[in-house]
């Protein structure tokens, strides 16, 4: 896979992209990733990618020319293969692990890092294929958002990590990840959970799926509606509330009568 990012200020991108899993896919080649300096595509002297907004307003908007003549370069440099065109915004869709495993599965993808009161509106038009933002929130600019993409995409990458890792991420398979834990067996007077030492491979499986059942129950149940839910765990979810339900009734006799 082959990641273009364009941006005004490169160096934000050289210790980001060279640690972790990310530099070893680098190193691996299984991801090409290239950081292009917009100013570098600019006609006039004073290396100018952004100007007012017409109609006036408040901050500075970035020119047209300079992107569209540095993704047009990458395109060409690339074979003029088509390719995802992504611009960081606030504006666009919110990221999520689908978009991710999408994005994934493309051979090239060109990141655009927005600056400013935003992108002049022709980018949108003529040349982006998708906006993605990393949440409701405003940053300085779309460089953090594209790292976080980055990293992101780079993980789903066939060969960077194993599918036995991917599948016990949260959200791989549409719920949050179960509780984990390591040696010491009991630290600070909190023990783990004897079920996982148990030695049961069969009770530590549904002990670990109650409980990413549970956790996403209580963190974010907006997953489960849209999850895909076998049904032992229909049965775990029914046995969790019916548990949730006991445990107030025992905080509060009251309910009883009620």
């Amino acid at each position: 896979m082959r990641i273009d990012i364009l941006t005004i200020f490169p160096e934000m991108f050289e210790m980001p992209l060279s640690g972790s899993i990310v530099g070893k896919a680098r190193e691996r080649r299984l991801v090409e990733i290239n950081i292009h300096n917009i100013r570098d595509f600019t006609v006039d002297k004073h290396k100018v990618t952004d100007d007012y907004p017409f109609g006036g307003g408040v901050g500075m908007i970035m020119k047209p020319e300079p992107i569209f003549a540095a993704t047009e370069h990458i395109l060409d440099e690339a074979g003029g293969r088509p390719a995802r065109i992504i611009l960081m915004t606030p504006q666009g869709k919110t990221l999520s692990q689908d978009m991710v495993r999408r994005f994934a599965k493309e051979r090239q993808l060109i990141i655009i890092c927005g600056r400013y009161e935003g992108v002049d509106e022709r980018l949108r038009h003529a040349l982006v294929t998708d906006e993605v933002s990393i949440g409701d929130y405003v940053l300085t600019g779309g460089e953090l958002p594209a790292m976080v993409l980055v990293d992101a995409v780079t993980r789903f990458v066939p060969g960077v990590l194993g599918e036995d890792t991917l599948a016990g991420e949260s959200f791989f398979g549409d719920i949050l990840d179960y509780p984990q834990y390591t040696r010491p067996r009991e630290f600070r007077g909190m023990t783990v959970p004897g079920v996982l030492v148990s030695g049961d491979h069969e009770k530590v499986r549904l002990w670990r799926r109650k409980q990413a059942l549970a956790r996403t129950l209580e963190r974010r149940p907006d997953l489960l509606k849209q999850a895909s839910l076998s049904g032992e765990d229909l049965k775990l979810l029914d046995g969790i509330k019916r548990e949730q339900l006991a445990d107030l009734t025992r905080e509060d006799p009251k309910n009883e009568h009620d």
